[in-house]
């Protein structure tokens, strides 16, 4: 199990890499002339943040070279700083394209231009990718557990979500599970596996979430709640919310997102980790409710 000096770690990396990219962002948008000093203190407050996680972000931008040393210490805005979020390696192109291809057939899937059937070469060619390129796409939609190889040839897509009223009645489902989980006599925290997930969390709230792919904001929050409900010590509720998280996941690609609300609810999400790591379960309950219930407004409201 991972000592608590390995999560802390792990959780400055994660801000960090968040924190590089808006610092870059901030200091673009800002028009700041080069020399310009970057106090950690000031960082730190306006990103709402510690100052360690700042000065690891401050470390990454002096490599890509957008700041430098100053002769007084801390960093300053460099003279030829690199451009904004570059796009330049062929893996990060591939990537990008493998996650467009991804979205492209989880939304035709849901739109019923797919059949429950079908054959890689006929997905090679309405998408346009190369056998190596869709046979990661397949592998990763099969740990997901939306289509699967059938006997001998092709593939066959799974039954998902797809109606505005199942949608609704997932989240009424888990309603019913979720914070009654919290309360279970069988509750045992996980704090390791909490303060990874809090860690993903944070990175959002300050930025992430306004960058991250429908599929990226699914994973880390879907896993937040499946973490809570496997805490619960009840098979049964993880087990459901894991079933329910495979059929919703396409309809939650659909949903238009709103990084407002991404973004907040994240925050909540770093509310109800620091209630249940305090031990205050039944006030973790109530949160959840009040969590889910928001959700399924915001969502459901168009």
């Amino acid at each position: 199990m991972p000592s608590s000096f390995v999560i802390r770690f792990a959780m400055t990396r994660a801000l960090a890499d968040v924190l590089a990219s808006n610092i870059h962002q901030h200091i673009s948008s800002s028009g700041m002339a080069p020399g310009t000093r970057l106090p950690e203190r000031s960082l730190a407050e306006q990103f709402n943040v510690s100052r360690s996680p700042v000065r690891e972000a401050l470390k990454r931008l002096a490599a890509r070279s957008v700041v430098t040393p100053h002769p007084d210490g801390g960093y300053a805005v460099a003279d030829h700083a690199a451009p904004l979020d570059p796009v330049d390696s062929p893996e990060l192109a591939d990537t990008v394209a493998d996650e467009d291809t991804y979205l492209s057939i989880a939304e035709d899937r849901l739109a019923g231009k797919l059949p429950d059937r079908v054959t890689e070469n006929e997905l090679m060619r309405r998408y346009g990718v190369t056998r190596a390129q869709l046979n990661a796409i397949l592998r990763r939609m099969v740990q997901e557990g939306w289509i699967e190889r059938r006997p001998g040839h092709g593939w066959m897509f799974q039954s998902v979500l797809t109606s505005a009223e199942t949608y609704r009645q997932g989240y009424r489902y888990r309603l019913l599970i979720e914070a009654a989980g919290i309360l279970e006599p069988t509750f045992r925290l996980d704090r390791d596996a909490l303060m990874r997930c809090r860690a993903e969390q944070e990175a959002l709230a300050i930025g992430g979430a306004r960058t991250a792919s429908p599929a990226a904001l699914f994973d880390a929050n879907s896993r937040l709640h499946e973490t809570i409900a496997a805490c619960s010590g009840n098979v049964f509720i993880l087990d459901g919310l894991r079933r329910l998280d495979r059929l919703r996941r396409l309809m939650e690609y659909r949903k238009a997102v709103d990084r407002d609300q991404a973004e907040r609810r994240c925050r909540e999400h770093l509310t109800l980790i620091d209630l249940l790591i305090t031990d205050q379960r039944e006030a973790a309950a109530d949160f959840m409710k009040l969590h889910l219930h928001n959700a399924v407004r915001e969502k459901t409201s168009d």
